[in-house]
């Protein structure tokens, strides 16, 4: 099935409409490029003993990541792309992150931090050749350079982890980063506190967009009732209410999994946040502050925002509604890339790639919006959804089966549109992530939603 007219749709040859070959190959090139800056320079702003210490069990030491993203790279780029001999086959067991659990890779015969920057660094200016003479097209790896896209975003991806990594650790700040804009032209306080989305049928997932992944495929109809969403993610502020409401002590809000686990662990609020001297602050990035009352709330698992939104009445939306709300334009009917349009994320528009170490004040990025005017629904914190990480109809497992398949079922939960710590290649209004409904360390936030019709 495919989208409706106004998406990217591929062409017989892989490119895509109106796109050269060397267009697709800059934006491959860019892509890598932005993707290694970052890593760099999470990777240089602390010394060798950091890079090597696990600094939670939740996560890999950040040398591990390191190269694991050269090491994968190398497979897929170098080898089964370039068709290349392989550099350092005798690591790919210990970079296999299915193979070794998170807490174990310590134990591992690691690369030394100087060597690890080696490995990727000399795979790179080999890949970088290969690119420089790829046709980008001759199978589904390398149409549109579907490949180079991928490995993009996975080591956007790892950059991610790697900034969660650095929120963990303990002791001084070793990132900066200028502080997002200030909502405009009008706060949160004067935007309504939610918007319907009209009931009908939409264009859901994409079989157009070159560099998406297996899980955002195929494009397919989706009736969806008619709700309300909340224009922007709930906020620190209105969390506070929720705790100081004795939320977290109050078992009628909790999923009987999410009351055991607050109980066990005894959770009060969420992670990072401290009580001090009768305020609340929160440690961010090596750096204590006070809660600021209008910035999205983070770091808070599935189960809070679901008692939450319990709590105020309403409940989370569903992965579909979600994407709805995001993606269609109820004027011309059809699903577009973004909430704002087809156009690749812009400073402007989303708080996105790293630019800012914090989400940006609720009702910021008005010219982000949706057709309907819903805010931030990509960039600065993901959003809890209702749904369980599950298949589209139609799905097929592509390039390997561990990206998606292993992860479908009711373990996981969806989490949608991307926070600060998302790269650009990887936030899109199809993309899909998920995790662990008991997961905190993430960059998640929500919002909430209710049918209409109720009261």
């Amino acid at each position: 099935m495919t989208e409706n007219a106004g998406t990217p749709a591929e062409t017989a040859d892989g490119t895509t409409d109106g796109i050269s070959v060397d267009a697709l190959r800059r934006r491959a090139f860019d892509a890598l490029t932005t993707a290694r800056e970052r890593t760099a320079l999470l990777t240089s702003c602390v010394d060798e003993p950091e890079l090597t210490a696990q600094h939670s069990p939740l996560m890999s030491p950040l040398v591990w990541d390191l190269a694991h993203i050269g090491n994968q790279e190398e497979q897929w780029l170098l080898r089964t792309v370039g068709g290349r001999e392989a550099v350092r086959p005798e690591i790919d067991s210990v970079y296999d992150a299915f193979e070794h659990p998170r807490a174990l890779r310590p134990t591992l015969p690691l690369l030394a931090p100087r060597e690890a920057r080696a490995y990727a660094s000399d795979i790179r200016g080999r890949v970088l050749d290969i690119l420089d003479s790829s046709p980008l097209r001759g199978g589904p790896l390398l149409d549109a350079g579907f490949a180079f896209g991928m490995i993009a975003q996975h080591e956007q991806q790892h950059d991610e982890t790697m900034l969660i990594t650095h929120q963990l650790r303990r002791g001084p700040a070793a990132l900066t980063a200028p502080e997002p804009p200030a909502a405009e032209p009008v706060d949160a306080a004067d935007l309504p506190a939610e918007i319907l989305i009209p009931a009908g049928q939409f264009t859901m997932g994409t079989s157009a967009e070159p560099w998406a992944l297996d899980n955002e495929r195929p494009a397919h109809h989706r009736l969806v009732p008619a709700f309300h969403l909340d224009t922007v993610p709930v906020t620190n502020g209105d969390y506070l209410r929720f705790i100081e409401d004795g939320g977290y002590t109050d078992e009628r809000w909790w999923a009987p999994a999410g009351w055991d686990q607050i109980r066990e662990h005894d959770i009060a609020a969420p992670l990072f946040w401290r009580r001090e001297a009768g305020q609340w602050t929160r440690r961010r990035f090596g750096t204590v502050e006070p809660v600021p009352a209008d910035e999205p709330v983070l770091h808070v698992s599935w189960y809070e925002a679901d008692a939450y939104a319990r709590w105020a009445g309403r409940r989370l939306p569903t992965e579909e509604e979600w994407e709805k709300a995001a993606r269609h334009d109820p004027v011309s009917g059809r699903s577009r890339r973004y909430p704002w349009g087809d156009e690749d994320p812009t400073p402007e528009r989303a708080n996105l790639g790293q630019r800012h170490l914090r989400p940006a004040p609720a009702g910021s990025y008005p010219r982000g919006a949706s057709p309907l005017g819903v805010r931030q629904l990509i960039g600065d914190v993901w959003e809890w959804t209702s749904s369980d990480f599950l298949p589209y109809p139609g799905f097929v497992a592509f390039p390997y089966r561990e990206y998606s398949e292993v992860f479908f079922g009711g373990a996981h939960k969806v989490l949608r549109g991307g926070s600060f710590a998302v790269g650009d290649v990887a936030s899109r209004g199809t993309f899909r992530n998920w995790d662990l409904p008991v997961r905190r360390q993430i960059f998640a936030g929500f919002r909430t939603a209710r049918s209409a019709g109720d009261a």
